[in-house]
């Protein structure tokens, strides 16, 4: 009978052990920082306004360009500065050499290569890039996992790629 009874509140112990570490996941408490963090953001500044795209890329258009928009395998020639959140920069091409890429093709974070996209040559905009299209989770450099980044982007000049 002792035996059982113990063996009744061992099983208790380990499936208390087991709900608990299941419920653990630190990622969300970071997910949701991140998503209070760019609602802060957004509410913060409200003469920026800014579209939510389908991927979670937040696009605002400065000036709207006149000239080509560039697509897959396409190089964009552009200036850029980009920030955290609180205005920190932690790139910058300004009164440096362009930053020149080829579009869609992975050289870049995936939310840049999709914001440069929805751009017209001679187009100036602004990117809020949640850390999924960004750096992730684990981050790069000095950037941390769960950080979103805004860029200030200028496309300079579009060449159509070799197929074009």
């Amino acid at each position: 009978m002792i035996k059982k009874y113990y063996q009744l509140i061992l099983w208790f112990f380990c499936a208390l052990v087991l709900l608990s570490l299941g419920s653990c996941d630190p990622a969300r408490k970071y997910e949701k920082a991140e998503s209070e963090a760019i609602a802060n953001y957004l509410s913060s500044n409200p003469a920026d306004t800014f579209k939510l795209e389908p991927s979670g890329l937040y696009y605002r258009d400065v000036v709207v360009g006149t000239g080509r928009s560039p697509v897959t395998g396409d190089t964009a020639d552009v200036v850029t500065i980009g920030k955290y959140l609180n205005g920190t920069e932690f790139f910058s091409t300004a009164g440096g050499a362009d930053l020149v890429f080829e579009v869609g093709e992975g050289q870049l974070i995936s939310g840049f290569d999709e914001g440069i996209t929805y751009m017209k040559e001679g187009g100036k905009a602004t990117f809020l890039i949640p850390s999924k299209l960004a750096y992730g989770t684990v981050g790069n450099y000095t950037i941390p996992g769960y950080t979103p980044l805004l860029y200030d982007v200028q496309l300079i000049k579009v060449t159509p790629g070799p197929s074009k």
